[in-house]
């Protein structure tokens, strides 16, 4: 389990927050993070709220230990490091019974201050930049949100995509009933939605594509959406292009692999981040992800 229990002594009734930043050595966002997720406890394990007072002499908290699985950064520089994601892993855990996640294998080879820079979900392999101190990890986030970098993809679609074009729709969410799905939408509706697409080669046995996507903007699901709203569907797409029912099955976990294969025709979404471009301190850095799978399924 990647969160465990680790007691520390503390002084009886002062503020809970005072003491996690006084003597445990927390940063005030930190303890307030904590305390807000209910991951400080008393010797009855019962959780702290915001501004109680210590009852004991002790505290316990649950405090995130990452272990690895024997996945490797693929290239570490002075300051962050960059990891090639696999499918199906997600980036950070969603609550303490997530038993793995990409930030096991980042706080494993670099600590407790490193953390990533970005997403991409869990589905898509391919490249994740993590800054290896909070100072760094801020400021690559900065340069995504300004998006003062440049990322491509490659993908396996269904049909013959036969030119470059640019797809520019607007996505909004669709309805509530199916957990996060997206939808494209009418211009003056959701957000602006821009997704440039270059066919690589075409697969005429099986009827698919490699092609490589390059995302204007970074909205949830975006190319996945794209694709689907002109007939050429990521090829394992558990969510977009097929129906209802596996789709809700998917997102509620209850979608078995066997009936996962039948339905969208893979084992997994065959999305990847392969490349990524940015400036770090006056340095232009130009990664290209290794992981040949997406070609290997696409030629076999």
């Amino acid at each position: 389990m990647p969160f465990v229990l680790k007691k520390f002594s503390v002084k009886k009734g002062k503020k809970i927050q005072i003491a996690l930043m006084q003597e445990v050595a927390l940063k005030p966002r930190n303890a307030s993070r904590l305390l807000a997720k209910s991951r400080v406890f008393d010797m009855k394990k019962e959780p702290y709220l915001l501004s109680e007072e210590i009852r004991d002499d002790f505290i316990y908290i649950a405090l995130f230990e990452g272990h690895s699985r024997g996945l490797k950064p693929l290239v570490v520089f002075e300051d962050f490091a960059i990891f090639d994601k696999p499918s199906n892993l997600m980036i950070h855990p969603i609550s303490k019974k997530t038993s793995y996640s990409l930030l096991d294998e980042i706080r494993f080879h670099f600590g407790d201050k490193a953390n990533q820079a970005h997403r991409i979900d869990a589905e898509t392999s391919g490249l994740v930049l993590v800054g290896l101190t909070e100072k760094v990890t801020n400021a690559l986030a900065t340069m995504f949100e300004k998006k003062e970098y440049k990322k491509s993809y490659l993908a396996i679609v269904e049909g013959k995509v036969e030119k470059e074009l640019t797809i520019d729709k607007n996505l909004k969410k669709e309805g509530k009933a199916i957990g996060v799905r997206m939808a494209t939408c009418e211009q003056d509706e959701g957000k602006s939605s821009i997704t440039h697409l270059k066919p690589l080669k075409y697969n005429e046995t099986k009827n698919i594509s490699l092609v490589e996507l390059v995302p204007i903007t970074g909205r949830q699901h975006q190319i996945r959406v794209h694709l689907y709203s002109i007939g050429h569907r990521i090829v394992g797409d558990p969510i977009y292009g097929i129906d209802d029912n596996t789709a809700e099955a998917y997102l509620n976990k209850t979608l078995d692999s066997k009936e996962r294969i039948n339905s969208t025709g893979s084992y997994r979404l065959w999305l990847q981040a392969n490349y990524l471009e940015f400036e770090y301190k006056g340095v232009i850095y130009k990664i290209y992800s290794k992981n040949n799978d997406i070609y290997k399924e696409f030629s076999n």
